[in-house]
């Protein structure tokens, strides 16, 4: 990790203080804190999309001729992947929109109201605190920050500057997730004593490359690198996948815990109504099945201690069965794709296997009710915006915010384990009778995809107490550390707001 000095971290590690001083980035912008609309359902919001391939298209089609809403401007370092978007918002608008690479450039118009971001991990932080001091409403993508001083920054520039600032988990605005969540929160299956996340999702090899690749030449590669360090690709760019594997490198994803997994981990923090930060967090696992250039792991549990409950969260990349208890969820089925969320009550437990739907169980595996139905996160924001109260968020940057953490919080854990054979097992797992038999679960996961249990390691990860008040982990400089980063210059993420 690039070295930090102690005052950049003294700086970082006060991200739950809070601080009252304004850091303007850019000068040739609008930075004032009022409303670029009064909120009135008739007028029209004027949207950039920022990052149009894969998940910001959603982006595109949730805002084009829709709530009132005119995407006026499409942003992204690569000119080669916009044509799909293009094409969308001309045929919804009947107008092509403005294309631009460069944010900068589009956040001096002042007459947009909003940036959509949708970008990777590492742009996320940096393109929200920018939209929103050049004075526009932000939709933000999830995880919400690569590190967890980011994610405060961006909470503490939304609060100073009376922005709107939603995070893109679209569960939170599913009828059948919100209704089910409720049933949790007025008790209905007990006290809850545990939850547990689980991203069961496929995920190949990247493959070996020999060296250093080139970047497309349509991307702007040094926009494209941003804040982090600028490292020409060292990846199969055969398919295009620079512009998708970057998940699994650290300088610029966060792995499938930060990918896919966020959405589960944010659901399991909500239904445990816990509104900060756990007592401690230990993580184990690796990357197992396969040798290739990625870094971050595709095997991983994670235990979060809350003192009365637990969360414990699994990552598994190669093909597994399906993990959810009860006689309406199907078992025994092998397969690539199960994500969602288990919580386990004194008096049932309730299952939520997707995004929008919900079952749940007495003890006994009787079913006792059922949830269903969806909604319009975008519609949620932009009704947000109108109004000008982050209350009416459904997702608001506070939750991202500290679901995204849990998320920074494990992979801390794992970077700094040991490895160790897998006949040794961390003793902070087995003082938890759920977390000792996840972890006997992986171990049969691995063995039925073929990984030799017997002479493969795996990395222990560090039992890492947190000061939940302070927002950094007790005595142990080399986790604090990486609560934060270095930024290249010019695009540094401001350690006081």
């Amino acid at each position: 990790m690039a070295h930090i000095t102690r005052r950049d971290f003294m700086y970082s590690t006060a991200w739950l203080a809070g601080a009252t001083a304004s850091l303007p980035l850019m000068s040739s912008v609008r930075a004032d804190d009022q409303p670029a609309k009064k909120g009135s359902a008739s007028e029209k919001l004027r949207v950039c999309c920022m990052g149009v391939r894969g998940q910001g298209m959603s982006h595109v089609q949730g805002y084009a001729n829709k709530h009132n809403c005119v995407v006026t401007t499409v942003c992204d370092v690569d000119s080669a992947v916009i044509g799909k978007a293009m094409k969308h918002i001309e045929t919804a608008q009947g107008k092509a929109p403005k294309y631009e690479k460069d944010i900068r450039k589009v956040l001096e118009d002042k007459d947009i109201d909003i940036v959509s971001i949708a970008v990777p991990n590492h742009w996320h932080a940096l393109a929200a605190i920018w939209a929103m001091q050049a004075g526009k409403d932000v939709y933000v993508e999830k995880p919400v920050s690569h590190n967890v001083s980011e994610g405060r920054r961006i909470v503490e520039t939304a609060r100073k500057l009376n922005k709107i600032c939603q995070t893109g988990t679209q569960s939170r605005s599913q009828a059948g997730m919100r209704e089910a969540i409720a049933y949790l929160h007025a008790g209905k299956i007990g006290k809850i004593r545990l939850a547990r996340g689980l991203c069961y999702k496929r995920r190949p090899s990247i493959g070996k490359v020999d060296g250093p690749q080139e970047p497309p030449k349509t991307m702007d590669y040094d926009l494209w690198c941003g804040p982090a360090p600028k490292k020409a690709p060292h990846r199969n760019t055969k398919n295009g996948t620079v512009h998708y594997d970057w998940h699994w490198f650290w300088d610029y994803g966060n792995g499938d815990l930060g990918n896919q997994g966020i959405h589960e981990m944010d659901k399991a923090r909500w239904g445990l109504a816990k509104p900060g930060l756990p007592k401690a967090v230990l993580s184990v696992g690796g990357r197992f099945g396969y040798v290739d250039d990625g870094e971050t792991a595709n095997t991983q549990i994670i235990r979060f201690d809350y003192g009365d409950t637990d969360l414990i969260f699994e990552v598994r990349g190669l093909p597994s069965d399906s993990p959810y208890p009860g006689k309406a969820i199907p078992k025994g089925k092998r397969g690539d794709n199960f994500v969602g969320n288990v919580w386990y009550g004194s008096e049932g437990f309730l299952v939520c296997p997707n995004y929008s739907s919900g079952i749940a169980f007495s003890n006994d595996g009787e079913v006792l009710k059922r949830f269903s139905g969806g909604g319009d996160h975008f519609g949620n924001f932009v009704k947000a915006v109108r109004s000008r109260k982050n209350t009416d968020l459904n997702a608001d940057i506070e939750e991202g915010h500290l679901s995204s953490a849990l998320c920074h919080l494990g992979n801390i854990s794992y970077r700094l384990g040991d490895r160790v054979p897998f006949a040794k097992k961390p003793q902070p797992f087995m003082e938890s009778k759920e977390a000792a038999k996840v972890m006997d679960d992986m171990l049969a996961h691995l063995k039925a995809n073929g990984v030799d249990t017997t002479t493969t390691a795996y990395s222990t990860g560090r039992r890492l107490e947190l000061d939940t008040k302070a927002g950094t982990f007790k005595e142990d400089k080399a986790a604090n550390a990486m609560l934060t980063r270095e930024y290249r210059k010019g695009f540094e993420v401001p350690s006081k707001v």
